[in-house]
């Protein structure tokens, strides 16, 4: 099975696009949104079994936070077997899956997960917007989930629980999930994902740079678009690039806003991560990229004092 692949939602650099597009907000008169907050919305990472425990520990030892009991189970609509684990930390949280089995199609491809208030309501919000159900909702041990899927191919895992699930502690910052899209898709992509998006989540965009810092991709002195989005699910990352990213860039889907880098790369080594891109300061934030015992590839960021 694939080792370490991390399942994450977005962030994408657009080509140039209309005012009207990236003016849009989210509609106040829609409702409230089926939202419940980041700190109940996760990165799907794959690993391979064998991998588990270092790669959890390596992870918590970086950021802090605890991961859950550890439990097998069948998590999918289709009979399949995978070790589960959720790890909470005050940076973001993880769902871990090491699968005994084959995984179904198409689990593996969803970036995350996202907790729902009402299950009904968010299939019929998300479809409103324009996204695809591909998976129609489903029991699983605690609750109901679905798989949708937006213009541009951006799947996401929304899940409910038949109880009250356990309150999990405000995030002290919110990670932000990184899309990296073709000029080619661009167009399609803002006018379907983001647009759709910003409706379903209830979400703004809050910069959109035309010729951001590529160094923060691996190629300084050139530029490339960069579009921030936030909502109650979480912030997203929008960047557009002609595809000639140096590795590891474009692998990594989840960005972590740490207090200190210098700080957090020091434990994340000891804790057995490399460093695949070394510190890069432009708009005021300096950026680096870690790799996970396992193969988990995040980038990881300090912002400027202010």
């Amino acid at each position: 099975m694939p080792v370490a692949r991390s399942m994450v939602l977005a962030a994408v650099f657009l080509i140039p696009l209309s005012v009207s597009v990236l003016g849009a907000q989210a509609d106040p008169g829609a409702g409230p949104g089926v939202a419940v907050g980041a700190q109940y919305d996760s990165t799907h990472v794959y690993i391979a079994p064998g991998d588990f425990d270092a790669f959890v520990n390596s992870f918590v030892a970086t950021f802090g936070g605890k991961p859950s009991k550890r439990m097998v189970s069948t998590v999918t609509p289709t009979p399949s077997r995978t070790e589960f684990q959720a790890v909470i930390t005050p940076v973001g949280v993880l769902s871990v899956f090491a699968y005994q089995t084959p995984v179904p199609f198409p689990f593996g491809q969803e970036r995350t997960g996202f907790l729902v208030t009402d299950m009904n309501q968010a299939i019929k919000d998300a479809r409103a917007a324009g996204a695809e159900v591909i998976v129609e909702p489903f029991k699983d041990p605690i609750g109901i989930d679905a798989v949708i899927q937006w213009p541009g191919g951006v799947k996401m895992q929304l899940y409910w629980h038949f109880t009250p699930p356990p309150k999990n502690p405000p995030l002290e910052t919110i990670p932000e999930n990184r899309i990296y899209v073709s000029h080619d898709q661009a167009d399609d992509l803002v006018r379907g994902f983001v647009r759709g998006f910003l409706d379903f989540a209830h979400g703004s965009v809050v910069a959109d740079d035309k010729y951001a810092d590529a160094g923060e991709i691996g190629r300084p002195a050139e530029t490339y678009r960069r579009i921030r989005i936030t909502s109650l699910f979480g912030n997203v990352l929008v960047l557009v690039t002609d595809g000639h990213l140096p590795y590891p860039f474009g692998h990594e889907l989840t960005g972590y806003e740490v207090q200190y880098l210098g700080a957090t790369l020091n434990k994340a080594k000891a804790a057995g991560a490399k460093v695949l891109s070394p510190p890069y300061t432009a708009s005021g934030r300096t950026t680096a990229i870690l790799e996970f015992p396992g193969g988990y590839i995040a980038e990881v960021h300090s912002l400027a004092a202010r």
